[in-house]
């Protein structure tokens, strides 16, 4: 059973009229495996849609067929005419020849086409043509200054250095030959051109896997601005969050379509799979009725008949098909002996990486029982600090100090390589934890999503994420009671980090970790460090905490930057004796200044007030709304579950920013003593 996707007839000419892309019905395999089947989607002006599902489950299929790198097997893609796509894959790409600045500014072909044109008319002009000529090449002259000038030609250089700063790249990188770029800055140049070349719809793959915390942020801004349509495939569930309004879940070759973000996606998701399940079990209630009726009355004559149009009913009947859910996991960690207070210590440690200072003269402590992550842009060097703290880098200058009984377990990259491609999955972890028995091991590979027989596939045939799952099951199995993880969740989709995610909660030992993940750092941290220009300055609280401690730290830089006025001095800058009366141009001053302070402090708390009551009646709307959503009568009717859908995440988005404007009238009406 599956809801439907749009509220339009699936083939009428309406369901095409809007679309940018529709793909209709669609059948795609690979071999004996069936990718897609019949599977139906349609992208039109202002979706935002967020393409999820397992690793392999066909997501870079769907955005094959739309590229039209891929034929269906079955059914039909139509695109709208002239439809000019934005792609940006997942995989690395190879470029040279431009520097960084002309690969951002080369936005496709019409502009330079147009730029060459007004050349060449520019160069007619100067030769002197006769009156007819002139009239002819000066009307084309302003027909292409006004193409030029919306294709943005005339500004593009310096949009293009706004749109590289905002992705990370310094000036001094601009007119660098990107052949100079790592994979990943070179996948941010591409971004920024397909940015800049303002196409009819964007689409992107995996795109935060090289992205920084800050450029992420950047990136959800300018994708939230943006008026080309979205098809994005993430793992990121914050990223979502942020930026689509629709998600389409790939899962056994169907799709099935969700109104609002990933959060939403969730709640609804659950909501469908009982209402599924309802329909399932009185599906076949109803079908062991009609049977035993045809039982009971097969020998009847009388009842031939009767007996016979069952007997059709069956057959015609639509079979309602069980939801396909994924078995819960409980993995059960080795408990991790308790270690000294102070796990590891740098002492006045300077290092360099490549000639140039990272860290000079840094003192850093980790503590029993933190769960830190490392947070800062790509650069800074929290990776150089990870392998510090592992003991993989020795410090130029300083000491490195281990407390007693410490047993560090760490996670790169690089842990990947030293898999043993000739070992099956269940030698693999068998290599590390001695004598134990196959069914705890098989036990413990079906936590990391190595379920039956997957346990006996090669090391050398994994995926990136298999690999990095597998890994991660070697390091826990080890008992180790302090983690050290830079960027664990990369190769890993939703589900493998839900699983990495669920076993850091459950460590009990200490963890470090360098994520750009603000789900798991947010679900694991109890403390955050950010590291800048040498730098290492450490905050209580989770990534959210930290960004609410930044902000209100940068607020008091700006309120420091006035003068303040010592705290015994009267509102006119006199010096007031303690406990002294107060002359009648003193009264008058601080009367001054109260009135000055209420007609401040009147809009805000009128404000204040308007925005609590918006509050309390959204808050009710949102409430009447999930409880319509998981009455089965509303989803039976699928235009009216989606309108409501699409109803709940608009009020759960309108909520949310209500209730953080709330908050910010608070603070400012705490600090003005109101």
């Amino acid at each position: 059973m599956q809801p439907a996707n749009w509220s339009l007839a699936p083939g009428s000419p309406q369901w095409y009229q809007c679309a940018m892309i529709t793909l209709h019905e669609i059948d795609k395999f690979y071999g004996r495996q069936d990718v897609l089947k019949k599977a139906s989607l349609q992208v039109g002006p202002g979706d935002r849609i967020g393409l999820v599902g397992p690793n392999g489950a066909g997501k870079s299929t769907i955005l094959n067929l739309i590229l039209g790198k891929l034929e269906p097997d079955g059914g039909s893609v139509f695109r709208a005419k002239n439809l000019r796509l934005g792609y940006l894959p997942q995989d690395l790409i190879q470029l040279t020849g431009q520097t960084v600045l002309e690969l951002a500014m080369d936005t496709g072909e019409r502009l330079s086409e147009v730029e060459a044109e007004l050349e060449a008319v520019h160069h007619a002009l100067a030769q002197g043509p006769d009156t007819d000529e002139l009239e002819e090449l000066l009307a084309r002259q302003g027909q292409l200054q006004t193409i030029f000038e919306m294709l943005g030609g005339y500004d593009l250089k310096a949009r293009a250095e706004k749109v590289l700063g905002g992705l990370g790249f310094k000036e001094e990188l601009f007119n660098q030959d990107v052949s100079v770029l790592s994979g990943g800055w070179l996948m941010r140049a591409a971004l920024a051109r397909i940015l800049l070349s303002a196409p009819d719809m964007i689409l992107l793959d995996e795109p935060t896997n090289h992205l920084d915390l800050e450029s992420m942020l950047w990136l959800e801004g300018q994708l939230a601005q943006s008026p080309a349509s979205l098809l994005l495939v993430s793992h990121d569930r914050v990223f979502l969050d942020k930026v689509v309004n629709r998600i389409v879940e790939v899962d056994l070759g169907r799709l099935y379509t969700y109104g609002g973000n990933y959060s939403d996606y969730l709640n609804q998701r659950e909501t469908r799979i009982k209402a599924q399940w309802s329909a399932y079990y009185a599906q076949q209630e109803r079908i062991k009725e009609i049977q035993n009726f045809i039982d009971r009355n097969r020998s009847n004559a009388a009842r031939g008949k009767q007996v016979q149009g069952r007997i059709k009913m069956l057959d015609k009947m639509e079979m309602v098909e069980p939801p396909q859910t994924h078995e819960e996991l409980s993995l059960e960690l080795p408990k991790a002996e308790r270690s000294a207070k102070v796990v590891v210590e740098l002492e006045d440690v300077t290092q360099s990486y490549g000639g140039d200072p990272v860290y000079t003269g840094l003192n850093f402590k980790v503590q029993r029982g933190d769960r830190l992550a490392l947070l800062g842009r790509n650069g800074e060097g929290k990776s150089t600090l990870l392998k510090l703290l592992a003991g993989l880098t020795p410090p130029g200058k300083g000491r490195r100090l281990v407390g007693g009984r410490v047993k560090m377990g760490v996670f790169s990259q690089h842990a990947l390589e030293d898999l043993n491609p000739d070992n099956d999955v269940l030698s693999e972890l068998a290599s590390v934890v001695g004598l134990m028995a196959i069914s705890r091991l098989r036990s413990v590979l079906g936590c990391f999503l190595f379920p039956g027989d997957e346990v006996f596939k090669k090391v050398s045939v994994l995926s990136g994420g298999e690999k990095s799952r597998l890994v991660l099951a070697k390091l826990f199995m080890q008992a180790p009671n302090v983690l050290l993880l830079d960027e664990p969740t990369n190769h890993l989709d939703i589900r493998g980090r839900q699983v990495l995610e669920d076993a850091l909660r459950k460590f009990d030992g200490t963890i470090v970790l360098v994520s750009h993940e603000r789900h798991l750092i947010n679900a694991v941290a109890n403390k955050t460090a950010y590291v800048a220009g040498g730098r290492v300055e450490t905050f209580p609280g989770t990534y959210d905490d930290f960004m609410r401690l930044w902000k209100n730290r940068l607020k008091g830089q700006e309120a420091e930057l006035g003068e303040q006025p010592e705290p015994s001095a009267s509102p006119n800058g006199k010096t007031q004796a303690k406990g002294g009366k107060k002359n009648v141009s003193q009264k008058r001053a601080e009367a001054e200044a109260r009135n000055a302070l209420y007609k401040k402090m009147k809009p805000l708390k009128d404000e204040f007030a308007a925005v609590e009551s918006k509050v309390e009646k959204t808050t009710e709307r949102l409430d009447e709304l999930t409880a319509l959503l998981v009455d089965p009568e509303v989803y039976a009717d699928s235009s009216r579950f989606q309108k409501l859908s699409m109803e709940h995440a608009r009020t759960k988005d309108k909520l949310e920013k209500l209730t953080s404007r709330w908050e910010e009238l608070a603070i400012e009406l705490e600090e003005a003593g109101l």
